[in-house]
């Protein structure tokens, strides 16, 4: 038997194709997902039915190249961006763009939201965590004010992945994980809190779909989708979950001990726990995870971001980019980089700009910004794990995911910030091949309620050790040194990041 594994991200949507039985992967395919242009800054959107195209393309490529008989294959796993807001009419159609996990727009919403329910303080005790402008919840508010036509119409809130879910098998559901990150949700319970949704709108509730256990099925498939994918209606569409807890699976972080970081886009770190990991300061993300168990995170919105926009500036390739680097002493000379270009969520900062710290005749060269972009991108996710870490995290081996885990240098750099050995995996599709073992998993929990998903993942997810890394201990001191110039650099700057927000906005 096989499974089809999906990871429908923020620039593309990836499908692989699976074999039950030893997790290979017999093939992958991929098909782009644009962002809406012309948005005023902060604004991040795209249109729900892109995603849905891009995955039934991906599908059946991925089914036409691995050349397997249809009628074996037995199910589909979805991981999808967390957070997006995808708001659905009466008959179930997409009433107007997703604002994203990126938009960063609605700031003024988790203010009002967390000023009606008591405050951060009183917002944590409700459901393990605060309202970064990122979640879900401040995106439903922002509808309700400023489009009120649209709101009018809303009958069903989703999440991305829950979308897709929804359009594959007609059921309108969502999942422990994916949940948890709405901001709707108390996590140590796994239900929504009722105090939150009703200081956005007391019929909120009534919007919101059923959350059901991370390794139920979200469904079969319509007969419609079945048959245009060539496809059985009794293949099984398993739960799914966010992106980073798919990303979990497929590292194989599904017991405590692991952790996985994962250099895209933006940077998540996250570990898996037997019970909540609730920051008292709201901000470690205390997460479900989408296992049965929590996964507390830290999410930073800037990481390859920084490189992309240095790389652009000086219009390297990534070759030179990694070049430039490589001819480059850590530390960069003193140069330092706040990279906080799309604001930031860890720490709570929307209104967060880029900042050099330390130019001068001898840094203010393309090699030495270069380095302190990658640099300064991985000690603004380190300044989350040390926040892990003060929770009881540890942290001795670190599963590296995403497109940055692919540069040598930025393996050295990222152990040597951690001061932890890293690894990447053998198999790079991780949050694809997370959702493609859930499906696997939560078809063998139909069979046999103790099917194991740990025992799954032993079999299925491998590292590859040509890429482990380990610190350098002349490293570590430099770079707890100018961990601790960005740190006391972003403290006394975010007062300053409103100003300047409230500068431009005028």
């Amino acid at each position: 038997m096989f499974f089809v594994g999906i990871d429908s991200g923020t620039q593309s949507t990836r499908a692989i194709l699976v074999s039950g039985a030893t997790g290979r992967i017999l093939a992958s395919a991929a098909q782009t997902t644009p962002l809406l242009e012309g948005l005023p800054p902060g604004h991040k959107e795209q249109n729900p039915d892109d995603w849905f195209r891009a995955m039934m393309l991906a599908i059946k490529e991925v089914i036409r190249k691995a050349g397997i008989p249809r009628g074996d294959i037995r199910g589909i796993g979805i991981s999808g961006q967390q957070h997006g807001f995808v708001p659905l009419d009466e008959a179930g159609r997409v009433i107007r763009p997703a604002k994203l996990w990126c938009d960063t727009s609605t700031s003024a919403q988790c203010e009002r939201i967390l000023d009606r329910i008591g405050g951060l303080e009183r917002c944590i005790e409700l459901t393990g965590n605060g309202i970064p402008a990122g979640f879900t919840a401040s995106k439903i508010l922002w509808l309700k004010e400023n489009e009120p036509e649209n709101y009018r119409k809303l009958k069903t809130v989703l999440l991305p992945h829950d979308y897709l879910n929804f359009r594959l098998t007609g059921r309108a559901v969502m999942e422990w994980g994916d949940a948890s990150g709405t901001a709707l949700m108390d996590v140590r319970n796994r239900t929504w809190r009722r105090e939150i949704i009703e200081a956005i709108d007391p019929d909120l509730m009534n919007l919101l779909p059923p959350i059901i256990p991370s390794w139920e099925a979200a469904g079969r498939l319509l007969p419609d989708i079945a048959a245009e994918l060539g496809l059985s209606p009794d293949v099984l569409v398993s739960a799914g979950g966010g992106d980073n807890m798919m990303g979990a699976i497929g590292t194989g972080n599904v017991r405590p001990g692991i952790v996985t970081a994962s250099l895209g886009t933006s940077g998540t770190i996250y570990a898996c726990n037997e019970t909540p990991v609730v920051d008292p300061r709201g901000e470690i993300a205390a997460f479900c995870d989408s296992t049965g168990q929590w996964l507390p995170l830290l999410c930073v919105m800037n990481v390859t971001v920084s490189t992309e926009l240095t790389r652009a500036l000086f219009e390297w390739n990534i070759p030179r980019l990694d070049a430039a680097i490589a001819e480059t002493e850590p530390g960069a000379g003193g140069l330092t980089l706040l990279p906080w270009f799309e604001g930031e969520r860890t720490p709570n900062v929307p209104e967060g700009t880029g900042v050099w710290f330390g130019l001068n005749s001898r840094t203010m060269r393309p090699a030495n910004m270069a380095r302190a972009a990658m640099e300064g991108a991985t000690m603004s996710m380190n300044y989350g794990l040390n926040r892990l870490r003060s929770l009881g995290l540890k942290a001795s081996e670190i599963r590296m995911i995403g497109g940055g885990s692919k540069s040598p240098a930025w393996r050295q750099i990222a152990a040597d910030v951690f001061d932890a050995e890293v690894v990447c995996m053998a198999d790079s599709e991780g949050a694809a091949l997370g959702a493609a073992l859930q499906a696997r998993w939560s078809l063998g929990r139909e069979e046999d309620q103790s099917c194991s998903l740990a025992e799954l993942a032993e079999t299925w997810v491998r590292v590859d050790e040509s890429t482990r890394t380990a610190p350098k201990q002349e490293n570590i001191r430099l770079y707890r040194d100018l961990q601790g110039i960005q740190d006391e650099l972003s403290e006394r700057l975010r007062p300053l990041f409103k100003k300047h927000r409230s500068f431009i906005a005028d």
